[in-house]
């Protein structure tokens, strides 16, 4: 069997995009760890970003980050230890409290 040129540039860009679907595959999976750990914050920075982009005010919005953004703070700056971390934060820092 014999390979012509044109062949193998076809493998060759099919071996690409397969790369490339990898890499956005990937970076799909660390955005939604991202959003999945940092939880109301950045999905309130995104969705304040998304309504400043499309030409409305999201001072609304802006506060309702500010208020989660304090309270993952306090919760933050909170000592815990095995024994206490789902009450001191392990639910509430997912959301969930």
């Amino acid at each position: 069997m014999t390979h012509t040129p044109h062949h193998s540039k076809r493998r060759s860009l099919g071996q690409g995009m397969t790369e490339y679907i990898i890499i956005v595959a990937l970076i799909a999976i660390a955005a939604i760890a991202a959003f999945t750990m940092f939880g109301d914050v950045v999905r309130g920075q995104v969705g304040t970003m998304a309504s400043e982009l499309g030409g409305n005010t999201a001072s609304n919005s802006s506060k309702v980050v500010a208020t989660q953004a304090a309270k993952a703070d306090t919760l933050g700056a909170k000592h815990a230890t095995l024994q206490t971390y789902s009450k001191e934060g392990g639910n509430a820092a997912a959301g969930t409290k």
